[in-house]
């Protein structure tokens, strides 16, 4: 005959310290869980709410080997004043022309074709960024 060791009866003596690190376990990983979602949120809400200049280059044409026009389009606060910077590439990718472009009128809207006078032919053109002139940039 062989003995059966015997556990004492569930429950009688309370809870097993497993069952408590497990409860600790999860409601500290659930604050933290909260805490990362709140984070996350004010983070995304600070960057969406903090956008003051924001453009998009329409789009380009070259003009000639000197000339490039570019249709951008900015969104800004009826009151931000910046500029918005633009570089022109030939097709080894080196700069031919960089400029900024200001952008002072009190509109939230603006579309504008500009003109960017280039040292060689253009292939590309990139919007760099936007700042305002408090020096946030964007």
């Amino acid at each position: 005959m062989t003995a059966v060791p015997e556990a004492p009866p569930e429950n009688r003596y309370g809870r097993s310290a497993d069952q408590r690190a497990d409860r600790r376990l999860k409601i500290i990983g659930s604050v933290l869980g909260v805490v990362l979602l709140g984070v996350v949120g004010w983070i995304g809400y600070d960057y969406v709410s903090g956008q003051g200049i924001s453009a998009e280059v329409i789009k380009r044409k070259v003009v000639s080997d000197e000339r490039v026009e570019i249709h951008l389009e900015v969104r800004k606060d009826k009151d931000a004043e910046g500029y918005c910077t633009l570089r022109a590439q030939q097709e080894d990718g080196s700069d031919v022309a960089r400029k900024d472009f200001r952008f002072d009128e009190r509109t939230d809207r603006i579309d504008r074709i500009l003109t960017l006078r280039t040292t060689s032919r253009a292939t590309s053109v990139e919007l760099l960024g936007c700042t305002v002139d408090d020096g946030a940039s964007h």
